[in-house]
């Protein structure tokens, strides 16, 4: 569109040159309205230049300006006697400036470098008798001129020897006026300063809209029209379009959940919106939408459970079937979760079923409604919980819907006896006790005894885990073999196992040493070559040391799992032991989540001494089985190198972890530490191990501040090579003198009772926050203050009846020292009484062994 700035003539006065050639006058427009107009008609005098000036005209931030001039011009030929220098046309200037600089009665016109617009020539041109009949042919031309920078510009008009009449001057330029297209507001846009420029207009979103993809513009033309258009607004979410330039918000009810030009929806079934603008519509109360549900669809329900399941049961696996749920929730994705769990037969207490049970073709998320489970127990009350759930199950608040059903797997063989123990034995006769089956699979009716000396066997019957053998030749070893029976018969034969008679003169007793017991082997002859156990009562899992077996590969085999090397991945070296470094790394077996482990590795060059003493320690591991003792989860024999891997702790020793934490804890805490540990060697002690290096470098300390016994390795004591400060030849192996009773230096007795000791020991390195026991003393002076019943004095602000108890390890009679079942008995007290734990033990005031004298 175009924009006035103003009207000549009519508006506004011109100046006219000093000569006054330029004339203004009334005239007559084409419509015979009277008109002032401005005339000049000079062509009888040649060389004419007769000049017509505007005031200054303010460009108003226009960058092309218009002119449009409407005239009239006497046709030369019509005027009688016209010389040749008559003209039809004339020209047309400006002049840019800042300033007002023309005024009327300067001579301007002349010295201003005026700056040629066009020459005006016209259509038509009027004759004598035109005017004489009033008839007026007027000529209307537009001329353009630019670009300006300056704030106006003068306007000139040059007659050079016409006859002719300005009716009129308008001056104006062009602009793009605001509008609204595709949903955005673009403002008043002046045109360039070419007819050819193109002018870029950003747009603004109009309310409640917003851009799509690229910035949206358009494109002033030199014509001031709007073209290109480049991108676009579109309603937001929530809001349709209203007549092309408005975006109205969503009514109640209804929903658009995305941007764009679609129209709002009713909300879909079992949805409601209550306010305007709505982006979605919420499900009502007991519906859901899943995650992968769109805004648009229904919202949804969880399924009804399971209908009319039977059973199919044998002896370790069942098929369940089951009737899809009478209500999906108005979904098609309805899919079925298996929850196994064992009982008691009595069915007071439930667990969550073994890693090893297997479901076919999965446990979770099955489309059919059919399973097989298998690897389970026998003669075994299961409760199986099958789920309905679908994709809006996890948004439910209420667990799935489910139904249950109870089986009792069939009776089967019995597993294995793992063991034998020896219970007595006399010249002509021994009794054995051995644990019941793992898998009893039913009820055990009876076991099957099996002995033989070399060749032929003989069977003998008995109805409880108990049998006396008699009948037998005195000072003979028998091979020894069980089984288990119940309604579904027998069970395989345990592992071959040896059992001695007494000879005249020779007392059996259950404290057996090592040597003898590698003796006894050589009694079982070969082929038949078999350990020897021994056992205190019936029932009880007894220690077995690995070095009575001939083959030491046979005890990693029966105590040690072997590993697959690629389940195991090692991460870093966190120490070294004596026979390689030890790693922090990962093991993942199948079935089972990943946890973190430590892996002692065997370094390169071994001899096969070396593996035996290595592996010996997993072997003795391999037996344990108790919350506060360290535990195997495996070995690596048939890859290189030879690893045992183990459960990580991950605060390391208990030494180093106290001194770093000096002061830290509470003394119930450190009374829970000791208790760990005492509990740990409980269970030991019952075994029939005994440590022989209890010490607080030995345990092991995890996150949680559980403690653990570790370190069950016998070859330091055959060893004389090694560097550790802590050990001291004595008598052919190496004693951790500070820990050791004073029979355990002197003799080589090593009994729990000399554990009870090296407890004592490891509780005052507790209340002392890791100090090493007798400070810098020698191990010689050690002995000598032991000897001379010198006990070391309480740590600071250590509770009196703590120290006492540590007094009482340290009885020099090993007889009257508690046993560690009383140790866990009188800590117990102590965690369920605090008080008895406020008075403090004083210490002297002199130094010296005076100091601590008992």
């Amino acid at each position: 569109s175009a924009v006035l700035i103003i009207w000549l003539i009519s508006v506004m006065e011109l100046q006219i040159s000093t000569e006054q050639k330029w004339e203004e006058v009334s005239g007559y427009d084409e419509n015979l309205n009277t008109i002032r107009t401005y005339q000049v008609c000079n062509v009888f005098e040649p060389s004419q230049n007769n000049w017509l000036l505007t005031t200054f005209i303010d460009r108003r931030g226009a960058q092309r300006i218009y002119v449009e001039i409407r005239f009239t011009v006497r046709d030369c030929s019509s005027i009688p006697n016209v010389p040749g220098s008559c003209k039809e046309t004339f020209n047309l200037y400006y002049y840019e400036t800042d300033a007002v600089i023309a005024t009327k009665g300067t001579a301007f016109w002349m010295e201003a470098p005026y700056l040629k617009v066009d020459t005006i020539a016209a259509d038509e041109s009027f004759s004598q008798v035109d005017f004489g009949g009033r008839l007026m042919k007027v000529n209307s031309e537009v001329r353009s001129f630019g670009p300006l920078s300056k704030n106006g510009f003068y306007l000139a008009f040059q007659d050079y020897g016409a006859c002719m009449s300005l009716l009129s001057v308008r001056v104006f330029y062009k602009k793009c006026p605001s509008v609204v297209q595709n949903f955005a507001i673009f403002p008043e846009t002046m045109t360039g300063a070419e007819s050819t420029s193109l002018v870029i207009a950003r747009g603004m979103c109009i309310a409640n809209s917003e851009e799509v993809d690229v910035p949206i513009k358009l494109y002033c033309n030199g014509d001031g029209e709007w073209m290109v258009p480049i991108g676009s607004c579109t309603c937001k979410a929530g809001f349709e379009p209203d007549n092309g330039n408005v975006c109205r918000a969503c009514p109640p009810g209804t929903f658009k959940s995305s941007q764009g030009p679609g129209l709002c929806l009713q909300c879909p079934p079992n949805s409601r919106s209550t306010s305007e603008a709505a982006t979605i519509c919420v499900c009502r109360n007991g519906y859901y939408r899943g995650d992968a549900d769109q805004p648009d669809q229904p919202c949804t329900s969880v399924p009804s459970s399971p209908r009319n399941v039977i059973s199919f049961v044998n002896e370790t696996s069942v098929i369940l079937e089951w009737h899809s749920p009478r209500e999906t929730g108005g979904r098609n994705d309805v899919v079925y979760n298996i929850v196994c769990r064992k009982c008691r037969a009595d069915r007071r207490s439930c667990s969550h079923c073994d890693e090893n049970v297997d479901f076919v073709p999965r446990q979770l998320a099955l489309t059919d409604t059919r399973v097989f489970i298998s690897n389970l127990v026998a003669h075994t009350l299961y409760s199986f919980e099958i789920q309905a759930v679908n994709g809006v199950s996890n948004k439910s608040p209420y667990p799935a819907q489910h139904v249950t059903i109870d089986i009792t797997t069939n009776q089967a063989a019995p597993s294995i006896v793992p063991i034998m123990h020896q219970i007595s034995s006399t010249m002509n006769s021994f009794t054995l006790s051995w644990p019941q089956p793992e898998q009893p699979n039913g009820i055990i009716l009876d076991y099957e005894l099996r002995y033989y000396e070399k060749i032929n066997s003989t069977v003998l019957r008995s109805q409880t885990n108990t049998a006396r053998v008699e009948g037998l030749r005195s000072g003979t070893v028998y091979v020894v073999q069980v089984r288990a029976r119940t309604v579904a018969g027998f069970g395989k034969f345990s592992s071959k196992m040896c059992f001695q008679t007494l000879t005249d003169g020779k007392t059996r007793t259950l404290v057996v040493l090592e040597l003898s017991l590698r003796a006894d082997m050589s009694n079982c002859p070969s082929p038949l070559g078999c350990p020897t156990h021994f056992s205190g009562s019936p029932g009880m899992k007894i220690y077995i040391d690995p070095f009575t077996y001939e083959d030491p590969n046979e005890a990693v085999r029966e105590f040690a799992k072997e590993i697959d090397v690629s389940t195991v991945k090692i991460e870093e070296v966190i120490g070294a032991g004596e026979f390689g470094e030890v790693y922090k790394g990962r093991l993942k077996l199948p079935g089972k989540r990943e946890i973190y482990v430590a892996i002692k590795t065997l370094k390169a060059g071994y001899v096969d001494q070396q593996r035996r003493d290595f592996l010996s320690e997993a072997s003795i591991m391999g037996q344990f089985d108790h919350p506060n003792i360290i535990r195997l989860e495996g070995v690596v024999t048939k890859s290189r190198p030879v690893m045992i891997v183990t459960e990580f702790m991950e605060n390391g020793a208990l030494d180093s972890f106290l001194r770093q934490n000096d002061g830290q804890f509470t003394v119930i805490q450190l009374v829970g530490m000791m208790r760990g540990i005492a509990a740990g060697m409980k269970y030991l002690s019952e075994m029939n191990y005994v440590h022989r290096d209890l010490a607080a470098r030995n345990i092991l300390v995890n996150s949680n501040l559980v403690c653990k016994v570790s370190d069950f390795g016998l070859s330091r004591y055959l060893q004389e090579d090694t560097s550790d400060p802590s050990y001291t030849s004595s008598l052919g192996g190496k004693i951790p003198v500070r820990w050791t009773a004073p029979e355990a230096i002197a003799y080589r007795k090593f009994t729990s009772a000399s554990d009870v000791w090296s407890y004592g020991i490891v509780m005052w390195e507790v209340m002392s926050f890791g100090e090493r026991p007798y400070w810098d003393m020698s191990n010689q002076d050690v002995i000598n203050a032991i000897e001379q019943d010198y006990r070391l004095p309480p740590p600071m602000d250590c509770p009196s009846a703590l120290h006492q108890l540590m007094l009482d390890c340290w009885q020099k009679d090993r007889n009257v020292r508690p046993r560690f079942t009383d140790i866990v008995s009188t800590l117990d007290k102590m965690i369920r009484n605090p008080t008895s734990l406020k008075a403090i033990a004083n210490i002297p005031a002199v130094t010296g062994l005076d100091w601590w004298l008992r």
